[in-house]
C-alpha cells in the first residue's frame, strides 16, 4: 500500500463501510497537487474564456467525448494533469502478473504505454467511444501495435465487443464521471473480467464533504457523477464484484475503488 494511504477491505455484502482510523498509513509519499474534476484542467475555472471571450480547450474539447482539433488538444494536456494520480493507481495493480489488460476510456493512449512498459509480457487493449482518443491512442502506441502486443477498439464502456472473462487487469481513469448507466456499466466491465480479476477506477476527485467551490461547478458545468465511498461500495455490489477496497489520500480527492471478480 502507499504511504498516506487509506485502504478499505470489505466483502461485497458490506456495502457503505468506511475506512477506518486505523486503517491510515503514514509516509514519505507527498503526491503532487495536481488534482482536477474529470477531465477538467485544474487551472481553468469554471466557464472559464480566453482574452478574445472563446471558450477554453476542455469546453471546445467535449471532456465526456473528445472531438476535434480542441479534444485532441486536451487529450494531450491531460497527460500531465493525470500523470500523478494515474500512477498512483498503476502501483496498485500488480502489472507484472497480468497476461491480459484492459484500458476504458484510453484517452490519449499513455496509460496503455506506461502499462505496456511494466507489463511486458502482457497483451494489451484500449477501448474508447471517442474516434478522436481512439486515433490519437493508435498514434502514441504505433510500435506495440504493430507489434501485435496491443489493439484498440471503438466503442462504448456499456457495450464492449469482448468476450466474457477476457481480461484479469482491468483499469478506468477519469471516465467514470461520463458513464451514461453507472451499474449497468460495471456489470459489464464485471462480465469481460476473468474470475479472480481485478478492476480498477480511478477519479481525482470523490464526494467527501471538502470539495472546492471550484471542484463543485466543475461537476455542475460538465455534469459530472461524483459518488461517495459509501456510494461507490453500493455501486460495487450491485454490480457484483464480490469484494471492493477503497484507496484514498489522506490529504487529497484521489481515489482508487478496487473490485474483484
Amino acid at each position: 500500500m502507499a504511504a498516506n494511504d487509506i485502504n478499505s477491505n470489505i466483502s461485497s455484502g458490506s456495502a457503505g463501510k468506511q475506512p477506518d482510523a486505523d486503517t491510515l498509513r503514514t509516509g514519505q509519499e507527498t503526491p503532487p497537487a495536481d488534482s482536477l474534476t474529470g477531465s477538467v484542467d485544474p487551472k481553468e475555472q469554471a466557464g472559464s474564456r480566453d482574452e478574445n471571450g472563446t471558450p477554453d480547450i476542455t469546453e471546445l474539447g467535449n471532456p465526456g467525448k473528445p472531438q476535434g482539433e480542441a479534444g485532441r488538444q486536451m487529450l494531450e494536456r491531460m497527460n500531465d494533469s493525470h500523470y500523478h494520480v494515474t500512477g498512483w493507481a498503476l502501483d496498485k495493480m500488480d502489472l507484472a502478473e497480468a497476461c491480459s489488460i484492459l484500458d476504458i476510456g484510453c484517452g490519449s493512449g499513455l496509460t496503455l504505454s506506461r502499462m505496456a512498459e511494466a507489463a511486458p509480457e502482457a497483451h494489451l487493449t484500449g477501448v474508447d467511444y471517442s474516434p478522436v482518443s481512439v486515433r490519437l491512442t493508435e498514434e502514441t502506441n504505433r510500435p506495440y501495435i504493430n507489434s501485435g502486443r496491443m489493439d484498440v477498439k471503438e466503442a462504448s464502456v456499456s457495450r464492449m465487443p469482448f468476450d466474457d472473462g477476457s481480461f484479469d487487469r482491468i483499469i478506468t481513469v477519469e471516465s467514470f464521471y461520463f458513464w451514461p448507466e453507472p451499474v449497468e456499466d460495471l456489470r459489464e466491465v464485471r462480465r469481460v473480467l476473468r474470475e479472480g480479476g481485478r478492476f480498477f477506477l480511478v477519479m481525482d476527485i470523490y464526494e467527501n464533504g471538502n470539495l472546492s467551490e471550484h471542484a463543485r461547478g466543475n461537476i455542475e458545468k460538465y455534469d459530472l457523477f461524483v459518488p461517495t465511498i459509501g456510494e461507490f461500495h453500493r455501486l460495487f455490489e450491485e454490480a457484483g464484484f464480490r469484494e471492493t477496497s477503497i484507496h484514498t489520500i489522506f490529504d487529497k480527492d484521489w481515489i482508487c475503488v478496487e473490485g474483484i471478480k
